[in-house]
């Protein structure tokens, strides 16, 4: 098949999202289809070979100064868009108020009506010189605006993922979280199928959205499991670690004061975090390393990602919200790392699945404390556990088994258009 995919780059963030759709884009490559991986707002970040597309659309400072400055030439594009200028930008460690991204999503979710309308214009007819696609992949719904004019564009199907959005939606202020969700809702027509990333998600956004049943699709996610190797047990400090963005609705702070109890048991043992650090929270990282036996490492590479995560006697993200893909569940188990996790979002449905972990209750540090000691004191159950994860990543959640399960929506919707 030929498909258009589009992603959105995240800055200097490793992204969950990114990271999903480099990894899937590469995978149906290495399955003979072809594919155009063309990243938004600024170019990609992965921890592995990238595969996206080096022109950038809807450049992150174009649709910024679309908002605000609308009288700039478009001439003047070519200097925002260029690639020096979309990394320096992506370099810059910058809190954006909330007025400003609520402005700028019910922009962008205006599409032709917004103040970055040019930015469609400008992809379109760069797609009009393009061999057409079988279909269209939208990365997720902030970017459905595109659905009608993509669809009328190159008359082919529009699939967009689900993968997570909820949470930004949910963190707008007033009017824009209500105004956003209803310019979604209203759009949902113009899409031919919706791909949520796991059970819970599919059944959440269908209601949240307003998405007719017959269009909503599951593909759980897969990860690249080339360099995932079991972990070499030995005799060291139980070490409990955390591997995601630093973040309060992540639950560090939640982690670490299950931490202390477990310090109460077993006086040496060890908290190791990674994962990305946004300046708006390098406060909230200060208050949190505060608690014994913590130690930050940074962002880590995929080397230094499979390192630190071999190093672990258990992972444990309790994020205080609905999860719905909680990737560093099955990077752990394909170390063969047991995982504590809270029974919510799509972190019951991969545990269950897998048999790799615990379920402990949510936003409890206490009863998150007794899975991480339970784990600690009965070794055979943790390499029990370790095993069963292992093994079921590549069962269930290899990015091969991902690639073609996408590739079935996609072909199903590609052969309804030309009949």
């Amino acid at each position: 098949m030929k498909i258009l995919y589009l992603t959105a780059g995240a800055a200097q963030m490793y992204c969950g999202s990114c990271l999903r759709d480099n990894a899937l884009a590469a995978e149906l490559r290495r399955q003979g289809h072809d594919v155009l991986l063309l990243p938004m707002y600024t170019p990609t970040r992965t921890d592995e070979p990238n595969a996206s597309y080096e022109k950038v659309f809807f450049g992150g400072v174009s649709v910024y100064l679309e908002q605000y400055a609308p009288f700039l030439p478009r001439w003047l594009d070519r200097l925002w868009d260029a690639g020096p200028v979309l990394r320096w930008a992506a370099r810059r460690k910058i809190q954006t108020a909330p007025k400003v991204l609520g402005e700028m999503t019910v922009s962008m979710l205006q599409g032709a009506d917004g103040r970055q309308r040019r930015e469609i214009a400008k992809l379109t007819e760069w797609l009009e010189h393009e061999p057409p696609p079988d279909v269209i992949s939208l990365p997720y719904t902030l970017l459905i605006a595109l659905a009608e004019p993509l669809k009328q564009a190159l008359k082919r199907p529009v699939v967009c993922t689900l993968q997570g959005e909820d949470l930004f939606l949910e963190g707008l202020p007033e009017p824009y979280r209500t105004q956003s969700l209803d310019l979604i809702r209203s759009q949902v027509r113009h899409v031919d199928a919706f791909i949520a990333v796991s059970e819970y998600y599919a059944e959440f956004m269908q209601k949240y959205l307003h998405i007719p049943p017959e269009k909503m699709r599951t593909v759980p996610l897969g990860i690249n499991l080339d360099g995932y190797t079991m972990r070499e047990t030995s005799a060291k400090p139980f070490t409990v670690g955390y591997f995601a963005r630093v973040a309060p609705e992540k639950g560090l702070h939640l982690l670490a004061e299950a931490f202390q109890i477990v310090r109460r048991s077993v006086p040496d043992a060890r908290l190791e975090v990674a994962g990305y650090l946004g300046a708006e929270h390098e406060s909230y990282l200060r208050e949190v390393a505060r608690c014994d036996g913590f130690n930050y490492r940074g962002e880590l590479d995929k080397d230094g990602k499979v390192n630190f995560l071999r190093g672990l006697d258990v992972l444990s993200v309790p994020a205080t919200y609905d999860e719905p893909k909680g990737i560093f569940l099955l990077e752990a188990m394909a170390c063969g790392v047991p995982v504590a996790q809270p029974r919510r979002g799509a972190f019951t449905e991969v545990v269950e699945k897998t048999g790799g972990g615990l379920l402990v209750e949510k936003d409890l540090p206490e009863s998150l404390a007794a899975g991480l000691l339970e784990i600690y004191r009965n070794p055979t159950r943790a390499a029990e556990l370790g095993r069963n994860g292992f093994a079921a990543v590549r069962e269930h959640y290899s990015v091969g088994l991902m690639a073609e399960r996408t590739v079935d929506v996609f072909k199903a919707l590609a052969e309804m258009t030309d009949n």
